[in-house]
């Protein structure tokens, strides 16, 4: 966000789930058709959902080490799967962040302060923002969440579902799908399939306890996790799960400048002088102006349940549903007293001096999850038919705030002695929300027509709702509730639309070697219209060790109801000053006016080229290329202002709404991405008494770039403005690393476990709102390393302790010359000071910060977290 307050176990070698040498789980998935998987039955694995020639062996070892196939070797697509013991060794407290440090092309982090955002920081694959990657729960869709990211930070414009509602005790593995499937999944598998498969065990009871804290003394971590197996007879199973959990607050905000404070909120060289005296006064008591910046306290529930019960004949019913209770309490910056001079007494005790005040965001979410289905074979035809129930329900309330316009028309009201007097007082406020639902229908059907052919099809029908909450009158009336305004009712309502999609397919075993899988697909929504899209993929075994793979596709993914129809009116802080811009929706009067087309759907075109080599049953690699050609590609663009001359339409537009800026959503651009994938895996080398694992694994993006000219509207150019410019720019295509690398040791030893993971976060650009066009910021290059040991106590028993970040290694950055680089170093190689004493570069500094506020990550976030060492402790204990 630019310079704006806007305010707005190891259980051990003996392995409780082994019960014979190898476990086997059929991947669903692995020809790449992906054809709705769903985890394979213990009890039966006869289920013919995909063909014989592509189902794969996983081997579970023993929980804590890193000993299973971390990707499919010769799958026609890229495949990593994940067991769960990957995912808890992190020590991360959620799933995304656990994610972010085992596969290297999915990135997130938490960004600084930026309103709801807080709830749910967005995530990313292979750097095509969190809608163009499909969350699945047991191969089903996941619902998408109600936040759409208004505010500066990456994946600006988008939403994505909310993968941190899952509990990770109750997953069992997570298979990640590193290619496009739009032709078998429908919108938004672009950039690739997330797919959580949740834990089947029919009877044991697994505790654990987690305690954490960080380095320096906050951030304290308490959760509980309860996963309980019941067994129905001898033909099904229910599994259990419960998680409570407790985040502090943890807050890294820097030294503050006086200097650039003196300059942001004083008047002028002229009373320079006095306004820093007054700056200092302030400051000699909070160094950090009060700011409050870092990880907000989180308090969160979760519960899971996932249960099949196979009766004769064949029929197995199947059923899951998840939910997360979620509250957060977060903070404005705070407000100086040289900013806000007075809080009208409501605030401040009563004979305390005024030293300003720091307005409180409290978020609360809800999010659940239901699937119902049943398997059953037909005619040779294997059948599986569901209905899936989702949604998320974000509200907001601002606390310890005033609505400044009220209490000014207050004070005038009593000045003029008018009657009645206008609402005064109030200090907290219903700001309002958002929610999203849907209801999908599945129905797939795969069979064997023929030797070495195998053909499947199926249909999804999906309805979604969107509703904008109002926030009370005193949250939006006159000038909202400082630092973050409700909706107001004008902008809240009830969206709804309709689509419905079939696909089908052929896997051809040409030879024992050669293997061709063809699939297409057709979608009508009933909001935009249709799309038809297909893929084609396949693999040849040049021998034993080694298969080449590929696949071609197309794709799309239908503009989001958030995007068509969200409305908003958004405080920022910028240059000193609070301004307020509106955010018009695609089918508004304004984005009319200003000839602003209709949302389309965004169209792609996908190319992976991979090997695979597997030497030996301990050693496997492969390397993967991938490039996608992104078409129409729907932006949130940059708000835009009047162009001063008060006759041209665009500044008729905006005086008649009564907002000094304006963003909307468009197909504005089209872009290209490509980059190379690459996993290493070495198991079982003999290293003293114990066996030592490694792992290497990256991502490195070639390209990931606008392809061709902005698509402006025509009342847009003509004023000479872009719905597109450098920050927005960055934002998409630089905010996230050039390149992340993943380099893991583990080794077991008696009743030990070692585990030594270093994350390489490669740099990344930002192009900030308040720096200088000539100008730049790079993040550097950093490694995170985490150390964690468990420890098997007894049978039943695990201790654990990992420490995340054990080099205390935080975000840094530098300022360099782009654009037009002369102008932009001859700004970082001047030494002359203006009237506040600073240099030019020490400007830039102060503006990307906040007059350093945010020093370690700026306003627009960095590639990692900022807080720094963790340590962690937990216990678990299984009966």
């Amino acid at each position: 966000m630019n310079k704006k307050s806007t305010e707005s176990n190891k259980i051990g070698k003996k392995d409780v789930f082994v019960k014979s040498a190898v476990q086997v789980a059929i991947l669903l998935l692995a020809t790449g058709s992906m054809v709705h998987a769903q985890e394979a039955t213990p009890a039966k694995t006869t289920e013919k959902v995909a063909p014989p020639q592509e189902i794969q062996v996983v081997v579970v070892t023993s929980t804590g080490t890193r000993g299973s196939q971390r990707t499919m070797i010769d799958t026609p697509v890229p495949v990593d799967v994940l067991a769960a013991s990957e995912l808890t060794k992190t020590a991360q407290a959620s799933l995304d962040k656990a994610l972010a440090f085992r596969v290297p092309s999915f990135n997130t982090v938490q960004t600084p302060v930026n309103d709801a955002t807080s709830l749910l920081d967005p995530y990313e694959i292979r750097n095509m923002g969190p809608s163009r990657a499909l969350i699945l729960i047991n191969g089903k869709r996941k619902n998408s969440s109600a936040l759409v990211y208004t505010q500066t930070s990456p994946g600006r414009g988008e939403s994505g579902a909310d993968i941190s509602a899952i509990p990770q005790d109750a997953i069992k593995r997570i298979e990640v799908l590193r290619d496009g499937a739009s032709a078998q999944y429908g919108s938004d598998a672009i950039a690739g399939v997330v797919n959580i498969i949740l834990k089947d065990n029919p009877s044991g009871t697994s505790i654990t306890g987690r305690t954490g804290v960080t380095h320096e003394g906050d951030g304290k971590m308490q959760a509980l996790s309860i996963n309980h197996g019941l067994a129905l007879g001898d033909s099904g199973f229910v599994n259990l799960t419960f998680d409570v959990s407790k985040n502090g607050l943890s807050s890294r905000s820097g030294i503050v400048s006086a200097r650039g404070e003196a300059a942001t909120f004083g008047d002028g060289p002229s009373t320079f002088a006095a306004d820093l005296a007054a700056v200092n006064a302030f400051l000699s008591k909070k160094p950090d102006a009060g700011n409050i910046n870092g990880s907000p306290e989180t308090r969160a529930a979760k519960f899971l349940i996932n249960s099949r019960y196979d009766f004769s004949g064949g029929v197995s019913m199947y059923a899951n549903a998840a939910y997360i209770d979620k509250k957060i309490d977060s903070y404005a910056n705070y407000r100086t007293p040289y900013w806000r001079p007075t809080d009208y007494g409501l605030l401040t005790p009563s004979g305390a001096p005024y030293q300003g005040y720091v307005p409180g965001f409290l978020g609360a979410l809800k999010d659940y999850n239901a699937t119902v289905g049943a398997k059953f074979e037909v005619d040779g035809w294997s059948s599986d038919v569901s209905l899936t129930f989702g949604g998320n329900e974000q509200t907001y309330t601002v606390t310890n705030s005033v609505n400044r316009g009220m209490e000014n028309a207050y004070l005038d009201a009593v000045a003029k002695k008018t009657t009645p007097l206008p609402p005064h007082g109030q200090t907290r406020f219903d700001a309002g929300g958002s929610k999203f639902n849907h209801t999908v229908f599945n129905a797939d059907f795969s069979k064997d027509i023929a030797k070495g052919v195998s053909s499947y099809f199926g249909t999804e029908i999906r309805a979604e709702q969107y509703t904008l909450l109002a926030g009370e009158p005193a949250s939006w009336l006159y000038s909202g509730s400082d630092s973050y305004a409700g909706n107001t009712p004008t902008n809240s309502f009830t969206s709804t639309r309709s689509n419905y999609g079939a696909y089908g397919g052929t896997v051809f075993d040409i030879s024992d070697a050669f293997v061709v899988d063809a699939t297409a697909r057709f979608e009508r929504y009933s909001d935009f219209g249709n799309a038809t899209i297909g893929k084609l993929s396949a693999k040849y075994k040049l021998n034993d060790e080694v298969t080449l793979r590929g696949s071609l596709s197309t794709g799309f993914r239908a503009p989001s109801l958030h995007q068509i129809y969200t409305q908003k009116t958004q405080y920022s802080f910028s240059g000193g000053q609070i301004q307020v811009s509106g955010l018009a929706s695609n089918v508004s009067a304004e984005a009319i006016a200003l000839g602003v087309p209709k949302l389309k759907a965004e169209k792609s075109t996908s190319v992976t080229l991979g090997i695979g080599y597997k030497p030996s049953k301990d050693t496997s690699m492969t390397l993967d290329y991938y490039n996608i050609s992104l078409k129409d590609r729907i932006i949130l663009g940059k708000e835009i202002k009047p162009s001063g001359d008060p006759k041209a339409e665009l500044d008729k537009i905006l005086k008649a709404a009564n907002i000094v800026s304006l963003s909307f959503f468009a197909n504005a651009l089209d872009s290209k991405t490509s980059g190379i994938d690459y996993v290493f895996n070495q198991r079982n080398m003999k290293l003293g008494d114990g066996k030592l694992a490694f792992n290497l694994s990256g991502n490195y993006s070639l390209k990931n770039e606008r392809d061709g000219a902005v698509n402006n509207p025509a009342a847009i150019a003509k004023a000479g403005q872009s719905v597109l410019d450098i920050t927005q720019e960055a934002l998409m295509f630089t905010s996230r690393p050039k390149f992340k690398t993943l380099v893991g040791f583990d080794y077991d030893i008696n009743d030990f476990n070692f585990s030594l993971n270093n994350t390489v976060f490669g740099p990344t650009r930002f192009r900030n709102a308040d720096l200088d066009q000539n100008l730049e910021v790079v993040f550097k290059t950093k490694a995170v390393t985490d150390f964690s040991v468990n420890y098997q106590i007894s049978k039943n028993m695990t201790l654990a302790f990992a420490v995340n970040n054990m080099l205390n290694v935080t975000p840094s950055w530098k300022l360099q010359a782009a654009g037009d680089k002369a102008k932009g170093q001859a700004i970082l190689d001047s030494k002359t000071v203006d009237y506040t004493g600073r240099t030019p570069t020490q400007i830039q500094s102060d503006n990307i910060t906040f007059d350093q506020r945010y020093s370690m990550v700026t306003y627009d976030g960095s590639h990692f977290s900022q807080l720094g060492r963790m340590y962690n402790l937990s216990l678990n204990y299984r009966f």
